[in-house]
C-alpha cells in the first residue's frame, strides 16, 4: 500500500490554489493524488486529512500560498494529469475525418449530449474534415417540434464547428432507394407474422413463413405497405435477413422499416412507411462518407447491425472506424428530455432555460464556457468504462476547468450583500434563490464577472438601460 504523506497532500492543494485564484477544491487535489499512488478504495480514508489541509490552504493569502508552494513543488514535480491528451484515431486521411452527432428531437441538448458529442467535435478540430449534426426524427411519436431549432442553436454554441445539419425525415426518398436496393439483393423481406409468434420462432433459430418469399412477392407486399389502402399500422414490417444461428437473438432478422400513421410534425401525412434508426444511420453514413464514429456504448449492438447492412450492400470496406463511450451515471441528477418537458408543463420549472436544469441554455446562462466542457471530455478521453459520480463532484471538476478558461479574461469586482432597495444588481443562484448586492461595476450584457469570495456570474439582464433596471447575474460557481 502506497503511503501518502501529508506534505504531498498540501503540495497538491497549494498547486491547485495558486492556479485558481487562491481556492483549492477537493476533486482537483484528489486527481493529483491519484498520480501519486492514491487508489479509489483509500479516498474515504484520507478525506478528513484532505479537507483539513484544504481549509488551511484556502485560509492563507495567495502570496503565502505561492511562497509555500515553491518550497514544496519538488515533492510532486510536474506530472501530467491523467487523460490530459486525446488518443490518436486510426486510419485518418490527409483530408481529416467525417463524423456525426445524432440526437433525436425530443427536446433541447442536455449535459449527456455534451459529454457524448464533444469528442467528435474535438477530433474534427484536430484533424479537419466534417462534423454533421444528424437529427434522428423518423419516429413521429417522440418529437418535440421546437427541438429542431433548439438543437441547432445548442450545437452551434457548445461545439462551434458543425459543418451541416442533416434532418432524416427530409431524406425519405434516399432511404426508400436503399430499401429497394436491399430487396434486389434479397437481403430484406416483408414480414406479416404476429410479433409474439415471430419471437418464438427466431428464439428457437427457425425462420418465419415470410422469410423465404420470392422477390416478386416481397415487392408486392412493399407496395401494399406504401398504399393508403394497404396494410395497417402493426400489420407488416421489413426485416433484415441475417444469420438465424447467431448466438445473440437480437441480431436475428431484426426490423428495419415499419408503418407509423402518427402525423409527423415536419412531414405531416406525406409518408406512412418509416425506416428505423439502424437503416437511416447506415444510409446516412454511406451517403455522407462517414469515416469515424464515436458513440455511447449502449449502441454497440446497433453498430453490429449496421455493419451487417454494409456487408449486404457490398460496402464492408467502407465501414467507419467505430469507438464506444461509457456513460456518466449521475447518482443524484436526472437528465431526461421527456421528464423535464412534463415537469415544465406542470410548473415545476419556468422553462427549458431554468438555471436548475442540466441543459445547454441554462448552463450557458450561468457562465459556463464550451472550453470547460472540452477540458472535462479531453481528461476522460475515449473510455468504455461507466463513471458513477454525484452532481456535486462532477460540477466541482467542471467548475475548476471553467475557472481556468475564465480567469485571465474576466473582470474582478468587489461587492457587498444588501437589501433589495439598496441593491444595484441581483445574483440568481443555481437553486433559483436571489442574492441582492451593491457593486461599483457596470457590467455589459452577457459579460462574465468574478466577485471576490463569491464566484463567477454572467450578466443576463434583458434591459439594462431601463430606468432603475438592476443587472441580473446568473451565478456560475465559486
Amino acid at each position: 500500500m502506497v503511503e501518502i504523506d501529508k506534505k504531498i497532500i498540501r503540495a497538491y492543494a497549494l498547486k491547485n490554489a495558486v492556479e485558481h485564484e487562491g481556492r483549492a477544491v477537493v476533486g482537483s487535489v484528489i486527481s493529483g493524488l491519484f498520480n501519486h499512488g492514491l487508489t479509489k478504495e483509500r479516498v474515504k480514508e484520507i478525506m478528513p486529512v484532505l479537507n483539513a489541509v484544504i481549509r488551511e490552504v484556502n485560509a492563507i493569502s495567495i502570496s503565502e500560498q505561492e511562497k509555500e508552494y515553491k518550497e514544496l513543488e519538488d515533492l510532486i514535480g510536474h506530472r501530467p494529469e491523467r487523460g490530459d491528451a486525446l488518443p490518436e484515431l486510426e486510419n485518418v486521411s490527409k483530408t481529416g475525418i467525417v463524423t456525426r452527432f445524432s440526437p433525436s428531437p425530443s427536446g433541447p441538448m442536455h449535459l449527456g449530449h455534451i459529454l457524448t458529442g464533444m469528442l467528435s467535435s474535438l477530433y474534427v478540430k484536430r484533424y479537419g474534415g466534417k462534423f454533421y449534426l444528424q437529427i434522428e426524427d423518423t419516429n413521429a411519436d417522440n418529437i418535440y417540434e421546437p427541438a429542431y431549432k433548439m438543437l441547432k442553436e445548442d450545437a452551434d454554441w457548445i461545439f462551434g464547428n458543425v459543418s451541416e445539419v442533416i434532418i432524416q425525415s427530409d431524406r425519405m426518398k434516399v432511404y426508400y432507394k436503399y430499401i429497394e436496393k436491399l430487396f434486389d439483393l434479397e437481403s430484406i423481406y416483408v414480414c406479416t407474422c404476429d410479433s409474439e409468434d415471430f419471437k418464438k420462432l427466431v428464439d428457437s433459430q427457425k425462420s418465419c413463413p415470410c422469410r423465404n418469399l420470392d422477390k416478386k412477392e416481397n415487392l408486392r407486399r412493399w407496395k401494399k405497405m406504401l398504399s393508403k389502402t394497404g396494410y395497417s399500422e402493426g400489420e407488416a414490417v421489413i426485416r433484415f435477413k441475417s444469420d438465424l444461428n447467431d448466438p445473440n437473438p437480437a441480431f436475428r432478422d431484426f426490423p428495419l422499416v415499419r408503418i407509423n400513421l402518427t402525423k409527423h410534425p415536419r412531414q405531416g401525412k406525406k409518408y406512412r412507411v418509416w425506416p428505423l434508426m439502424n437503416l437511416c444511420v447506415t444510409v446516412d453514413d454511406i451517403e455522407l462518407n462517414k469515416t469515424h464514429i464515436i458513440r455511447a456504448k449502449e449502441h454497440r449492438d446497433n453498430a453490429t447491425r449496421q455493419k451487417m447492412i454494409y456487408k449486404a450492400l457490398g460496402l464492408l470496406d467502407k465501414y467507419p472506424n467505430v469507438y464506444f463511450l461509457g456513460r456518466y451515471n449521475f447518482t443524484d441528477l436526472a437528465i431526461s428530455d421527456s421528464k423535464t418537458r412534463k415537469a415544465i408543463e406542470e410548473g415545476k420549472f419556468t422553462g427549458w432555460d431554468d438555471i436548475r436544469l442540466p441543459f445547454v441554455v441554462p448552463l450557458r446562462k450561468r457562465g459556463y464556457q464550451p472550453e470547460a466542457f472540452e477540458k472535462i471530455v479531453t481528461q476522460r478521453g475515449i473510455s468504455e468504462v461507466d463513471k458513477v459520480i454525484s452532481q456535486k463532484d462532477f460540477f466541482e471538476v467542471l467548475n475548476n476547468f471553467n475557472r481556468e478558461v475564465l480567469k485571465d479574461n474576466t473582470r474582478k469586482a468587489d461587492f457587498e450583500k444588501c437589501d433589495e432597495k439598496q441593491a444595484n444588481l441581483v445574483i440568481l443562484m443555481p437553486d433559483a434563490s436571489k442574492v441582492f448586492a451593491k457593486s461599483k461595476i457596470k457590467p455589459k450584457k452577457d459579460e462574465v464577472v468574478y466577485f471576490d469570495k463569491f464566484g463567477y456570474a454572467r450578466n443576463n439582464s434583458s434591459d439594462s438601460k431601463a430606468k432603475n433596471a438592476k443587472p441580473t447575474f446568473w451565478f456560475c460557481h465559486e
